[in-house]
């Protein structure tokens, strides 16, 4: 799949040229803007899967937009001084490319952007499936240990079943298989 990519980029020659190479290179450009606060606006619209923007622009500059987290990023910009790339870290910037630039300078640090943004998504799910299975297993606990509040004292089969039907839900088992498990209780 060829990678959409929004440019914001305040000079336009530099915007066009940006365009012209990306196009040549097998990219697909979806939009070219000149003001940061428009290329936050265009991004929610278009969701594109990399942005390039300029540090130094009208509305907000590039490491304002990066901050939004709303695409993979590459900064493209004529300072190269270490607060600037420091900045660009923090905000999760996945690559910084000073210019003057060629397609040779584009290419690797568009890729090594689109690479980085997709082991941070694929991450986060596996974060989210976790805290999600977290949540899970913290709610059975806390009915297993109701259910054994309330069977303490019960006599007979019937403690027994409630014991039994906790311990078996407790290790995954659904109503129908509970059903299909042959339960069996007998008295003491």
């Amino acid at each position: 799949m060829t990678a959409r990519i929004l440019i914001a980029e305040d000079e336009v020659i530099i915007r066009m040229d940006l365009a012209e190479m990306l196009v040549a290179e097998g990219y697909d450009v979806i939009e070219q803007v000149g003001r940061g606060d428009e290329a936050v606006e265009r991004i929610r619209e278009l969701r594109p899967d990399l942005c390039l923007l300029d540090v130094k622009m009208p509305g907000l500059d590039g490491l304002a937009v990066a901050d939004e987290d709303l695409a993979a990023v590459v900064i493209l910009t004529s300072f190269s001084q270490r607060e600037l790339i420091g900045e660009a870290v923090d905000v999760g910037v996945g690559a910084y490319v000073v210019k003057p630039f060629q397609a040779s300078d584009l290419v690797p640090a568009i890729e090594v952007a689109l690479a980085g943004r997709a082991q941070l998504q694929s991450l986060s799910g596996r974060v989210d499936e976790a805290e999600r299975r977290l949540k899970q297993r913290k709610a059975l606990d806390r009915a297993k240990g109701a259910l054994r509040g309330l069977t303490e004292g019960v006599p007979g089969v019937a403690g027994k079943m409630a014991v039994q039907i906790g311990r078996t839900y407790g290790n995954g088992t659904r109503n129908a298989g509970i059903g299909k498990g042959g339960y069996r209780f007998a008295p003491n």
